[in-house]
């Protein structure tokens, strides 16, 4: 899962000082710098399943592995990469128990231009649109994406499998100009990529077009992004696309305090798959860590995958949580969240430990 200490945004630099680790440059010469850093997660948390007793386990929690470096191109760009791979903190002893999978990888160049870049790394419509909400340490509520992995996709969820919707990426985002700042990419599945035996996602070279614009000044800032996911079909007899993902989010800090809104769909071709998801979130930063809890309301068509998977058409999320900064480098927490799915499905709660260097 993603995890950042978002009271290093919200609370400025005397918390940024108090909550985060740097990372360790290993060169650092003729314009050229390596750095290495990473991560320890571990958490212990317990789901409630539906018609099924609750699952409880000690688990590792998104530990990674990374490195990164830059290179000056010339006065006015830089070229640079990152690599990050995971592994299972909880279970590291023996010999397939190391680094055991990769998180994002990508390679670009910035300058006075802006930023472009190609690679794999998070959907511009996590970090713009869901983050600001429930970029937490253990649950998240659900979104656009959870509505996707209710829709095979030649048998795959394409919302359960990062690789599809993750990889395979080139992006430009500008610079930011009188507040604004707009990107734009796709996501490109050719016909050499193969899924579970399948020759092509979409059984053709197709490639998705995502956008997004986001306006800042002051404490406030309003986001908005669009992917037309075209990369993908849906798992029909005619071929039919899988839909549209839009969202918008307007945020507003004030000292330590930030407050999130967010509306977001999923915008199925086919009948009744259509899923809508309003939320507002806040995150207050107490000087030893943050507080922070969101709501959401959910609203699927009667008929739609995402009912059927679910129980119902309609549904209240909320999620709450704390985290305490034992020093610079590591904090402990504690999140509960509410689905309100049937049987109690996903409910749970979880407390975890973060150290970074």
């Amino acid at each position: 899962m993603k995890k950042t200490l978002l009271a290093t945004a919200i609370a400025g630099a005397a918390a940024l000082a108090a909550t985060s680790a740097s990372a360790a440059t290993v060169y650092n010469q003729d314009g050229t710098k390596l750095d290495i850093y990473g991560n320890v997660q571990l958490a212990y948390s317990y789901i409630d399943q539906y018609n099924g007793a609750e699952d409880s386990e000690l688990g590792d929690n998104g530990s990674t592995f990374g490195a990164k470096g830059e290179h000056k191109i010339n006065d006015d760009i830089v070229g640079y990469f990152k690599a990050e791979w995971e592994y299972d903190a909880d279970e590291a002893k023996g010999g397939s128990n190391g680094l055991n999978g990769g998180d994002q990888a990508y390679v670009g160049a910035k300058g006075s231009f802006g930023d472009a870049r190609i690679g794999s790394w998070d959907p511009l419509m996590d970090d713009w649109i869901q983050d600001p909400l429930t970029n937490n340490e253990f649950f998240d509520l659900s979104d656009s994406g959870t509505a996707l992995a209710a829709i095979s996709i030649d048998d795959v969820d394409v919302g359960d499998d990062s690789t599809l919707r993750e990889g395979d990426k080139l992006q430009y985002m500008s610079p930011v100009m009188g507040g604004l700042q707009f990107a734009v990419g796709s996501n490109f599945k050719g016909d050499g990529d193969s899924v579970d035996g399948d020759d092509n996602i979409s059984n053709s070279n197709q490639a998705s077009f995502f956008t997004g614009a986001k306006y800042t000044v002051g404490g406030f800032s309003i986001a908005a992004v669009y992917d037309n996911l075209d990369q993908f079909e849906a798992n029909t007899t005619d071929g039919q696309d899988l839909g549209d993902q839009y969202g918008i989010t307007g945020q507003y800090t004030v000292d330590a305090l930030r407050v999130a809104v967010k509306a977001e769909r999923f915008a199925g071709e086919g009948d009744d798959t259509d899923v809508d998801f309003y939320g507002i979130g806040a995150r207050y930063g107490y000087g030893m860590g943050d507080v922070y809890g969101a709501y959401q309301y959910v609203d699927a068509e009667d008929n739609s995958s995402y009912a059927d998977s679910y129980g119902d058409d309609s549904f209240n999320e909320f999620n709450l949580g704390a985290t305490y900064n034992i020093s610079s480098a590591m904090y402990t927490y504690v999140e509960y969240r509410q689905l309100d799915r049937a049987g109690d499905a996903g409910d749970g709660a979880a407390v975890g430990i973060y150290y970074g260097f």
